[in-house]
């Protein structure tokens, strides 16, 4: 009895020992770490800055802190679950419906950001907001799509791409770039450039991750693919928010000197 019991007590300690990956070890697992702790931060800066702007930049400034928050809380639990602290994901594992969630709620406020930026100071078409919500939403179903093997990765892959150049048409040739550019408003123009570049350059790291794991690859290497997906998102949403930020200082009046 006591053997089978210390054998009993051997397997649990392993089993422990495997989930709870170990931040000093684990690259990936550090990443969702920081990434929780920028997320949480960018959601207090920016519902404690949104106060001190003019009353047309406040609404950019709510989303940018709701994209930070929402991102927050769906990192709290990818965190548990590739640490293995979740009964229904093993550790190490990629969270891919969790992350898709996220998306799914953050990416779609970030690109309506494009419309609300402009509509701050200048009378904009309601089409322009529906027309970047559905390229934004194609790119991520067609991404989770391929991930989750509801079709082929290249498949899923071709469908998200189409949604990203759609959207990248949208703000470098298409209705939102000229809406920009009627506004007429430098501090505008400051933020959407910006916002754009960061869509274009920063957003290209999630094609690659996601060709590099499932069309390169053979999509087992989740560690790799989850920390890029990580650091991606840390600089995409926390950094999209601080452009839009410092735009609506400039344009308030407002110096933090």
């Amino acid at each position: 009895m006591e053997d089978t019991a210390m054998d009993t007590t051997a397997v649990v300690e392993e089993v422990v020992e495997v989930a709870q990956l170990s931040l000093a070890t684990d690259f990936t697992a550090f990443t969702f770490w920081v990434a929780s702790a920028v997320m949480f931060m960018g959601a207090a800066f920016f519902f404690m800055e949104r106060f001190t702007v003019k009353k047309e930049w406040q609404t950019s400034l709510s989303v940018a802190c709701l994209v930070c928050l929402v991102a927050f809380w769906h990192y709290l639990y990818m965190r548990a679950g590739y640490m293995g602290e979740l009964s229904y994901q093993e550790a190490g594992s990629s969270p891919t419906e969790l992350r898709y969630v996220d998306w799914l709620i953050t990416v779609p406020l970030q690109i309506v950001e494009f419309y609300l930026i402009v509509a701050a100071v200048t009378a904009v078409s309601l089409g322009l907001f529906w027309k970047l919500l559905a390229g934004s939403l194609v790119m991520l179903v067609g991404g989770y799509m391929g991930e989750a093997e509801h079709v082929s990765h290249m498949t899923g892959f071709i469908i998200g791409m189409v949604g990203w150049v759609y959207v990248i048409w949208l703000i470098w040739a298409g209705d939102a770039a000229k809406a920009a550019a009627g506004a007429k408003n430098e501090n505008v123009a400051f933020a959407f450039n910006g916002i754009k570049w960061i869509v274009t350059v920063g957003w290209i790291i999630y094609p690659i991750g996601y060709y590099m794991g499932y069309i390169a690859g053979d999509g087992t290497e989740v560690a790799g693919l989850n920390s890029l997906y990580n650091l991606a998102d840390v600089v995409n949403k926390f950094l999209f928010g601080l452009v839009i930020w410092h735009a609506a200082m400039r344009d308030s009046g407002v110096s933090k000197a």
